[in-house]
């Protein structure tokens, strides 16, 4: 295994000595993943089968949020991985293995196959194990996801998509606008009933295991809106359905909420508006994440969905009263003339 730092290499020896008990073979040492953050993975071959060793070098990372909230996951029934030994100095731990299948991998494969019954089995899992996640997961000590942090997300994107990505600078009145805009859907957000938000409920981030499915990158968790973990989950990152799809599934996910006695509100229509609206806020934060990790962390792999996610923004601001001004911003961006009108 590569390390740049021959002193972070040397920790990582030590701690590895120190975990005789699991029958670790070192040779088996490989990659297994990596992500967008400064963490990777490691697999390696023990006593009881195959682990993964998370490798999160501080002070970039701070592993003591994933050790709780893979607690919190334990107490609570779900499938995460286990932690079997930590050095939180260090920022390493010993994890048990979900497995090498992605969720992501497998509903491309099943929509490639024209299998469609295998890629709605599998969401069907994924909505049945996010309710038991905002049912049985105890929030009471999650961050908050409060106006400071919906705002600082939101800032992402005039900083790195329109500042960095496109070189423009917004007049007073496009700054005007989207502070306005930034207002509409923080107060939405925060209107909402709060439940545990896993922040990152996506293909990529489940994978196919039984049980299913099993959950991963859940360090970020927050108290937060109802709505944020479901709108995620269906208009991803990298895997995009059309809107008949998105609705069947929601309304499917909005059911078992509301029997396993979930505050999502009776009224569906007003739901999936605020799901759409919080789905926004998110998009527009990815659009400025996508574009931080190509100019700042020298990944430019994930700017290739950009336009995925303008997409998602433009539907959802062509939509709803108040939104309008959003499309008269992307349309900056993305070098269009200013449409004129929009349904609501």
């Amino acid at each position: 295994m590569s390390w740049a730092d021959p002193a972070r290499r040397e920790a990582f020896a030590r701690w590895l000595a120190t975990l005789a008990d699991h029958g670790l073979d070192v040779a088996t040492l490989r990659p297994a993943s990596a992500d967008a953050s400064f963490r990777r993975y490691l697999r390696v071959e023990g006593a009881a089968g195959s682990l993964i060793i998370m490798d999160a070098p501080p002070p970039q990372e701070d592993v003591r949020p994933f050790v709780h909230v893979a607690g919190l996951i334990e107490r609570a029934g779900l499938n995460a991985p286990r932690v079997l030994a930590q050095d939180v100095l260090h920022g390493f731990l010993l994890l048990t293995d979900l497995g090498s299948r992605p969720y992501l991998a497998a509903l491309q494969d099943a929509l490639a196959r024209d299998e469609h019954a295998a890629a709605d089995a599998l969401m069907r899992d994924a909505f049945a194990a996010l309710v038991r996640w905002q049912q049985r997961i105890d929030a009471s000590g999650l961050p908050a996801y409060d106006d400071a942090l919906l705002r600082r997300e939101l800032a992402l994107f005039p900083e790195w998509c329109v500042g960095r990505e496109h070189g423009l600078s917004w007049t007073a009145a496009q700054v005007g606008q989207w502070q306005g805009l930034c207002d509409l859907l923080v107060a939405s957000a925060l209107a909402q009933p709060s439940v545990a938000v896993h922040r990152d409920f996506m293909p990529r981030n489940l994978m196919c295991c039984d049980p299913n499915p099993g959950l991963l990158d859940f360090q970020d968790a927050v108290l937060g809106p109802i709505t944020y973990d479901a709108a995620s989950m269906l208009r991803d990152a990298f895997l995009s359905w059309d809107e008949e799809q998105e609705l069947d599934w929601a309304v499917r996910y909005w059911q078992q909420a509301r029997l396993a006695g979930l505050p999502v509100d009776a009224d569906f229509g007003e739901y999936w508006r605020q799901l759409e609206w919080m789905g926004l806020q998110r998009h527009l934060k990815v659009l400025g994440i996508f574009c931080r990790l190509k100019h700042r962390d020298g990944k430019p792999a994930y700017s290739q969905d950009l336009p995925r996610f303008f997409r998602y923004a433009r539907r959802v601001a062509g939509r709803y009263r108040g939104l309008g001004p959003l499309l008269a911003l992307l349309d900056e961006l993305e070098g269009r003339a200013t449409r004129f009108g929009y349904s609501f």
